[in-house]
């Protein structure tokens, strides 16, 4: 499989590929709010998006959180495209680009055992190494009890 990844660095172009990505999962991103939202937000987020043969699959943003901590904000692949190593490719390039500038990445999520979709998510951090961190019952709403994943990437240098 020829999956490129590239960093994507204008605005206007930034949103296109996250509207196009969440719109072709409403089991993950069916709140229109929360996706309109989502499509806003990474203008302003680094972004890297994933291509298989010319064709959009998927991307990733990241958000600071703090001087030490990013948070994987948002992160699609296109359902077609899931189980093919994208969403790892993907990771693999964030975590690459996380790691000269933080020491930890997070990442909030449904809590297990709420929807079989959010399980099949919360398997993919913890096999790219995240580790549970905290359950917040009603950061989102009591439906959706808001899992806080963590995973260590790197110690900073303080110099």
């Amino acid at each position: 499989m020829n999956i490129l990844i590239h960093e994507i660095t204008q605005s206007d172009e930034k949103t296109k590929i996250v509207e196009e990505i969440l719109l072709d999962l409403p089991d993950w991103f069916g709140l229109p709010d929360s996706t309109k939202e989502y499509i806003e937000q990474s203008k302003h987020l680094v972004l890297f998006s994933a291509y298989y043969d010319n064709q959009l699959t998927g991307f990733i943003t990241l958000k600071e959180t703090s001087p030490d901590t990013c948070e994987i904000h948002c992160m699609g692949v296109k359902k077609e495209y899931h189980h093919k190593g994208i969403g790892k490719l993907l990771f693999k390039q964030f975590e690459e680009y996380a790691k000269e500038r933080y020491s930890y990445i997070q990442v909030k999520t449904v809590d297990e055992g709420k929807y079989p979709e959010y399980d099949q998510t919360i398997s993919f951090y913890k096999n790219v190494g995240f580790k549970k961190l905290e359950v917040f019952p009603t950061l989102w709403d009591e439906w959706n009890p808001c899992l806080i994943m963590i995973k260590k990437i790197t110690v900073k240098d303080t110099v």
